[in-house]
């Protein structure tokens, strides 16, 4: 495969085109085509393993293009060359250590999609599948969605996303892991971690349940019109709960009781 460019009309990355590159590799993640390249071929293989999953594409130009730079030993003894990754013309990453330039290379892209994708609404939840519908957890990082979407696991639930969840009218699509068919959505859970707290929930009128789901998605303020359509077809559909719970197994418990 070719190098693959930036599409016509985005930023000059003429400065980081100097640099020099070895191979690339491309490949399109909810209709985002995003390129990378790196400056040693053997790199190649275990960089593109961190880019988002989607169908892989023939050498031409993308929406994005990350450059991996692979340090290593320098010119004397004991010296080491920093690695160094850019998207387009910005460097955001700058590290001895490759394994967290690849790991920001994982989540800038991942983001990006999330941001840019206009095939669906992006939210920041975790997803799982309960007897052929998914269960949607929306919450910031650090809200206990992780924790959660653990318990409902370990209770029988399958596993699609601890990240985003990709709503396509009333079904979803979990993502970095999607899966062949989208589930249709069972319920949404708006829950909110509380020492000591009782499990408590109200379901939420379809104003309420649409505004609140706004501030989990990705490209509310990029692309509104198309966030409200879609999420409006949501909360038509699917139960959305507002919930006040303690340990994660006892809201675990709970939740796939109200799924019966």
């Amino acid at each position: 495969m070719g190098i693959p460019r930036l599409k016509l009309g985005l930023p000059s990355t003429r400065q980081v085109d100097r640099l020099g590159w070895a191979k690339g590799t491309a490949v399109e993640s909810f209709g985002v085509r995003i390129g990378l390249r790196t400056s040693v071929p053997e790199a190649i293989a275990t960089a593109a393993g961190r880019l988002p999953p989607g169908r892989p594409l023939a050498a031409g130009r993308v929406d994005l293009l990350y450059s991996l730079v692979v340090g290593g030993p320098g010119p004397r003894p004991g010296m080491q060359r920093s690695h160094l990754l850019y998207c387009g013309a910005m460097r955001i990453a700058r590290s001895l250590d490759l394994e967290s330039v690849l790991d920001s290379l994982e989540s800038h892209a991942r983001l990006l999609v999330a941001a840019r994708s206009r095939r669906g609404v992006f939210l920041h939840a975790g997803v799982v599948g309960w007897r052929g519908r998914a269960i949607v957890l929306p919450g910031v990082s650090g809200s206990g969605k992780t924790t959660l979407v653990a318990e409902l696991v370990r209770a029988g639930a399958a596993y699609l996303s601890d990240e985003f969840a990709v709503i396509l009218g009333d079904r979803v699509v979990p993502y970095p892991k999607p899966q062949s068919e989208p589930l249709p959505v069972g319920l949404v859970v708006l829950s909110r971690f509380e020492p000591g707290a009782r499990w408590w929930t109200r379901t939420l009128p379809a104003g309420r349940a649409l505004q609140a789901l706004l501030a989990h998605a990705v490209q509310a303020r990029i692309a509104p019109r198309e966030v409200l359509t879609a999420l409006e077809a949501l909360v038509r559909t699917a139960p959305v709960v507002r919930a006040r719970r303690g340990e994660a197994r006892e809201a675990a418990r709970r939740i796939l009781v109200r799924m019966e």
